[in-house]
């Protein structure tokens, strides 16, 4: 212990020898001055923007000296500089070195930070700084140049939610359409400090990009670019994201030929329709662990037949497995033998069916009548019949069971869609009970039921769906949520959800 203390005091006793050696020399030699009270004169003199008097303590101040300085503060829209000066440092018999911090304040973009280094030497016995442009900032070395650029955006181009250019390709085109406005001219955004060096990139120091009054959007650049890729081999298709916490639209890729709209149209939704019904039936007390039959076909007493798709015959499983397998039968028998003929119609109004949609540019989520037609109940309960959705509908129906509460969705703000679409709908807090149900039947269909081996992530909840069409090959879907991502997959005429819906929905998932 006490050596470690000797070595302490050595080493102190020897710095400051050799400052009093270095200040003796600088008396001796008749130097005016230390490079201790040149620098704390010069520092002093920054922060106060005195470039006069910093040009007196310059050796050799260049022409374009005050230039520099007001490059540097008037056109960046510097309103304040605060610098910490270091220990000096010396480093030959007539140089000296202070390394510094600073933070200048930019009126536009906030606090810049930056640190350098003030070197020193004598001239004509006089302690003088050795000035260059990177004094004033490192990355103005070698003819570096820091510029305040300003941000435009053409008013026919809506935002993303960052600020940034909707992606290329975005097949986001029919739903931006309305947002535009009518100026001519594009309109400055924001600012960004950049620094140019010859043959380097530009880099972006700092940023400030606010809102845009009726152009951004509630689209997330990464997720719409990867819902678009997933359909740039597909047309006549549509892919829907929500964030379930807010019910915005993170992105809406929409390839639907005929001027179809995957926002206001609505199409049979088959078996994805299956989470209301389940939802009706977990309310009237069916639970997701009983066992109930799903046998290959089921005639309606007295009425029509119906089957399961190639009639597979499944026994005695338990509700979640009858979903998990979409038993069309199951459904059929447990709607008309638990639910009242208004029952279903009621549990679909609460998910938002019956509803316009206040997106920003219009929306509707689907119908269903009342029936009391036990033929019509039957196939109402599969999605079929008078049961029609949009899939941005089906895309907030699967964000309702992520979050517990079914939210309109949006493609603007809150404040912007009220303007242009009026109110939107309250939210619509959903049984608890129903919600854990539907969370455990839902992964149930990924894990091992029709979306199985399809290549979606692990953790994904979802539901297939195959809907019948009176004009052509089924309609292909597939509804489902990760994390805070829910969606909506949806192929016109693609056929089986097996072969359409799901190759896309692994492509988008995966290329998050």
């Amino acid at each position: 212990m006490r050596q470690r203390r000797l070595i302490v005091v050595v080493g102190a006793v020897l710095a400051v020898s050799a400052a009093a050696a270095f200040a003796v020399w600088s008396a001796a030699g008749g130097v005016e001055g230390s490079p201790a009270e040149t620098s704390a004169a010069y520092f002093q003199a920054w922060e106060d923007s005195d470039v006069v008097a910093m040009s007196r303590l310059v050796d050799r101040p260049p022409a374009d000296f005050r230039a520099w300085h007001d490059a540097m503060t008037g056109e960046l829209g510097v309103e304040r500089l605060r610098l910490e000066p270091g220990r000096v440092r010396v480093t030959g018999e007539e140089t000296a070195e202070v390394p510094f911090s600073g933070v200048r304040e930019l009126e536009e973009l906030g606090e810049w930070p930056f640190a350098g280094t003030l070197r020193l030497a004598v001239r004509e016995r006089e302690w003088k700084v050795l000035w260059q442009p990177e004094t004033l900032h490192p990355l103005l070395k070698d003819g570096g140049t820091i510029h305040l650029v300003e941000l435009f955006a053409s008013p026919s181009e809506p935002l993303t939610r960052e600020g940034d250019k909707i992606p290329h390709r975005s097949y986001a085109d029919a739903h931006l359409v309305p947002l535009r406005d009518d100026r001519e001219e594009a309109e400055p955004v924001g600012r960004v400090l950049v620094a140019r060096a010859p043959g380097r990139p530009d880099q972006e120091l700092l940023r400030d990009v606010p809102e845009e009054k009726g152009q951004r959007t509630t689209l997330s650049r990464a997720v719409q670019a990867a819902a678009a890729r997933a359909l740039d081999a597909r047309a006549d298709a549509a892919i829907v994201a929500i964030d379930p916490r807010t019910g915005e639209i993170l992105a809406v890729a929409d390839r639907l030929r005929d001027n179809y709209s995957a926002f206001k149209d609505t199409f049979p939704p088959g078996s994805v329709f299956k989470v209301i019904t389940a939802a009706a039936l977990l309310g009237s007390g069916l639970r997701a662990d009983d066992q109930v039959p799903c046998p290959g076909t089921y005639t309606v007493p007295g009425h029509s037949g119906f089957r399961n798709d190639g009639e597979a015959e499944r026994g005695v499983v338990s509700f979640t497995d009858a979903f998990a397998h979409s038993c069309n039968t199951t459904f059929i028998e447990q709607a008309l033998s638990r639910l009242d003929a208004a029952d279903l119609t009621e549990t679909a109004a609460q998910w938002g069916f019956g509803r316009s949609l206040p997106t920003g540019v219009d929306g509707f989520c689907g119908k269903i009548q009342d029936s009391d037609d036990p033929d019509q109940r039957a196939i109402d309960a599969i999605g079929q019949g008078t049961v029609t959705a949009s899939p941005l509908c089906m895309a907030a129906v699967a964000a309702a069971v992520q979050n517990g509460t079914w939210r309109p969705p949006r493609l603007v703000s809150e404040r912007a869609a009220r303007l242009i679409d009026g109110p939107a709908p309250e939210p619509v807090e959903l049984d608890p009970d129903v919600v854990a149900g539907l969370r455990t039947m839902m992964r149930a269909v990924v894990d091992h039921g029709t979306a199985a081996g399809a290549g979606l992530p692990a953790d994904l909840h979802g539901k297939t769906g195959t809907a019948e069409t009176v004009d052509g090959e089924p309609h292909a879907w597939f509804i489902g949520y990760r994390g805070d991502l829910a969606f909506c997959v949806f192929v016109r005429h693609g056929g089986s959800s097996v072969s359409a819906a799901l190759p896309i929905a692994s492509r988008f998932l995966n290329g998050l």
